[in-house]
């Protein structure tokens, strides 16, 4: 067996492969570190536009600019190939040489409670999960086939999980009710997703209040294209909005979030479609989209809300639904000790995360309308001193997770 790394900090290759994109981040690490304070960053990147005309975009530690460069990749292989190749010669002293390969995988279903090395039984059970989130497991697949192909079986690769966060959820808040015979042969339950922008919103905020995470109680708000909420208690996910796919829970961009399941029979027979057809509807053709008429992106959404009323229709309705969760999760914990925002929209768009409190006071929560407007792509609190729920913004870092999760599994020697 070969012998890991046992030094002080690993360099880990991320990669996070979604279907027409791979964004990637070298980070040194190390198992112990803080979030933030201990991970170093030393190259990150996208590729974007896969399956013809790419866009290539690197940026080292120490070069904020970066570079950009159009590259022709036909699929995920090519791809991190390209990726790999770029990385050495940007850094021809092997300072980037990885470690270590961490992979995003979205769904571990019940068979993933945790991250793993990857090997050959790991990769055919990770496949056997593809159904399960046909839009995103199938490209994390490939990722890893291309890296091993790529690096060989020398270096050591792990899969770190959406799902994983989530897996002490209790029965209660897990459970569907179907039939129970139903749910036991296919394995449904709500599984949850975007584990890892929930876990690193806990460890960051644990880590600015110098408290420890067991200590913590928290409703995370995980905003952006996909959306989430998660209730943590005592550092753990208790209960979250996505459930045995991302479909359900929050509006996001493109999917509906919570609906009547029996609305998608009565679209495919008024529709004369199949229900495959409303299940894409409602992942790709719903949420702000498809309200609004107009767009995905909440930016264009915010700067048509005073004229266009289908935009601010969309909007009202993305931070009704949140707040209804919100409230909720409120009640499930008992309260907590803050709020936390994340993702491209909980972290840039203050109007949202505004409307989102109104009429909080009730439990402790309310926000300072000038650290509101101020904090934008950027970390800090935004609630007054004296609220009892405090309110902050924490940018997501799921790279930081997936990086220290491979520098667990990989610093120790086996024999």
């Amino acid at each position: 067996m070969a012998c890991f790394n046992t030094q002080a900090t690993m360099k880990v290759l991320v990669l996070n492969c979604g279907s027409s994109t791979v964004k990637f981040q070298v980070i040194e690490t190390a198992e112990t570190s803080t979030p933030t304070h201990q991970d170093h960053k030393l190259a990150s990147g996208l590729v974007d536009h896969l399956g013809g005309q790419a866009t290539f975009k690197l940026t080292r530690a120490g070069n904020a600019a970066g570079t950009e460069a159009n590259i022709t990749v036909a699929n995920h292989e090519e791809t991190v190939r390209v990726i790999i190749e770029r990385l050495g010669s940007s850094a021809p002293d092997g300072a980037l040489q990885p470690e270590a390969v961490g992979h995003r995988v979205v769904h571990g279903g019940s068979l993933f409670t945790e991250a793993v090395a990857i090997d050959e039984q790991v990769l055919a059970k990770i496949e056997s999960l593809n159904d399960l989130a046909p839009l995103h497991n199938p490209a994390a697949v490939s990722g890893i086939h291309a890296a091993r192909k790529i690096f060989g079986k020398a270096l050591p690769m792990a899969a770190v999980f959406d799902t994983a966060f989530h897996h002490t959820i209790p029965e209660t808040a897990a459970t569907y009710a179907i039939p129970a015979e139903l749910a036991k042969k296919y394995a449904i339950r709500r599984y949850g997703f975007h584990g890892m922008a929930h876990q690193y919103s806990l460890l960051r905020y644990a880590e600015l209040n110098g408290v420890a995470p067991a200590q913590v109680n928290l409703v995370t708000l995980h905003l952006g294209n996909g959306s989430s909420a998660c209730a943590i208690r005592g550092g753990r996910s208790v209960d979250t909005s996505m459930g045995f796919t991302p479909l359900e829970g929050l509006v996001m961009g493109t999917r509906s979030g919570d609906l009547d399941p029996a609305l998608v029979t009565y679209l495919a027979r008024k529709e004369n479609v199949g229900a495959e057809e409303v299940e894409r509807w409602l992942n790709q053709r719903s949420g702000l989209r498809g309200l609004s008429g107009l767009s995905s992106d909440m930016r264009e959404l915010i700067a048509a809300y005073e004229n266009d009323l289908r935009a601010r229709l969309a909007v009202e309705v993305f931070c009704y639904r949140a707040r209804k969760y919100l409230g909720a999760y409120l009640a499930a914990l008992g309260g907590a000790d803050a709020i936390v925002f994340s993702g491209g929209i909980g972290e840039n768009a203050p109007l949202v995360r505004e409307k989102i409190c109104e009429r909080m006071e009730w439990c402790g929560l309310s926000l300072d309308k000038n650290k509101n407007a101020t904090v934008s792509g950027a970390e800090g609190p935004i609630s007054p001193v004296s609220a009892r729920i405090q309110a902050y913004v924490i940018p997501s870092d799921e790279e930081a997770i997936i990086a220290r999760a491979a520098a667990r599994l990989f610093r120790r020697e086996t024999s």
